[in-house]
């Protein structure tokens, strides 16, 4: 069987490596000249984490990495603990995987150094996918033309596979931008921060959390924005994050005034589909369903979907390609279609107004910590369909 993935984000790259666990023979096609270090923190919930483990790469990924001992969730005026939910050695033994954070460029580092070097194509542009009932192909930028039983596409939020697939739908701004910044462990020794804290106010919130082996302090500030760039590299005006969280307590502003270097992005989303998947080829990550990170599921949901996938092409002849595939999307659509929704509703209540509608969520978030000390977001960490 042999197949061509189409991006090598932290998607693409699960998949390569779940579909060659599968037997299957893979090339991966990327069009920039090299893995690059861009993003920062990713959180791998133990849904993710299962996946890495399957693939003997978890103890790697994990050496790169920290483990949270809990989530707290904090007032933005004042900085009081609103409800504290469990991570650490309770979450890994509750769902049999750990909670990690760690940089984006470790975890793709790990991912590309598992991947076959004769298989990945850099600096590849694909300017087209098609298929006959016996082969799918890409066409590459140079005009050459490789053929497979399967294509997957894992082109990330703008995604040309998907335009191809199913006609014109662009990425929808989700009128949230973030702010980005990672900070060297001693220069915020001083501020008291807790492991993993969330903390929410009028129209933003604010997270951080450890990566690198608690060496690095990432930090993600997220606004209400009418209008924002969708990139990773684009660099916030001077002293522009601080403006956006005036009043805020006095370590958010400390962590934010101290930070060297900040990114502004964009927050883009892609509306549901029905289907992930025509004939011999299919989507996979944000290209099938980029979503709000507000629930740190993007990254985990991807190497879920690449999982799945490899499991469905398993034993498979390649006349049995476009079954399987429709197995894949059949076991994954309606979850990562779920998670996308729940991260939706988690943006809209982090951002309530002081007042009535934010002591409602307060008294929720505090009511769900006597039903599942785990926290709301542990709803997608469990196993999925035998994973």
């Amino acid at each position: 069987m042999k197949a061509i993935v189409v991006g090598a984000g932290i998607g693409g790259l699960t998949a390569t490596l779940s579909l060659r666990r599968a037997g299957c023979d893979v090339t991966l096609v990327e069009q920039l000249p090299r893995f690059t270090e861009i993003g920062a923190g990713i959180q791998l919930a133990p849904n993710a984490t299962r996946v890495l483990r399957r693939l003997d790469l978890l103890d790697m990924v994990a050496a790169q990495s920290t483990r949270p001992s809990h989530l707290s969730f904090r007032t933005w005026s004042d900085g009081a603990e609103i409800v504290r939910y469990t991570l650490g050695r309770e979450a890994e033994d509750g769902f049999g995987a750990p909670y990690l954070q760690v940089h984006r460029a470790d975890l793709q580092q790990v991912l590309a150094a598992a991947v076959l070097p004769h298989s990945v194509h850099l600096n590849t542009a694909v300017v087209g996918i098609d298929q006959d009932d016996e082969c799918a192909y890409v066409t590459t930028a140079s005009g050459e033309r490789l053929g497979a039983d399967l294509v997957v596409a894992a082109d990330g939020v703008r995604s040309a596979a998907r335009q191809w697939l199913f006609g014109a739908d662009e990425a929808v701004f989700s009128h949230t931008a973030a702010y980005r910044a990672l900070l060297p462990a001693d220069e915020v020794t001083d501020l008291d921060l807790s492991d993993y804290a969330l903390w929410l106010g009028p129209d933003r919130h604010f997270v951080h959390y450890w990566v690198r082996r608690g060496e690095l302090l990432n930090v993600v500030a997220v606004v209400r924005a009418e209008a924002a760039q969708e990139s990773w590299t684009a660099q916030a005006e001077p002293g522009e994050q601080l403006r956006e969280f005036d009043g805020w307590d006095s370590r958010v502003l400390s962590v934010l005034d101290r930070a060297g270097q900040v990114f502004r992005y964009g927050i883009h989303t892609r509306s549901p589909l029905a289907r992930w998947n025509i004939g011999r080829i299919t989507l996979l990550g944000d290209s099938a369903h980029a979503m709000v990170p507000f629930q740190a599921q993007g990254a985990a949901q991807a190497i879920v979907d690449a999982a799945v996938l490899g499991d469905a092409l398993a034993g498979t002849k390649p006349a049995e390609v476009p079954a399987a595939l429709d197995r894949y999307a059949l076991r994954r659509i309606s979850a990562a279609t779920s998670v996308q929704a729940s991260s939706a509703r988690a943006g809209h209540d982090y951002h309530l107004p002081d007042g009535p509608e934010a002591q409602a969520r307060n008294a929720r978030l505090v009511a769900y910590a006597a039903e599942n000390r785990f926290g709301p977001h542990s709803a997608s960490w469990a196993v999925d369909a035998g994973l």
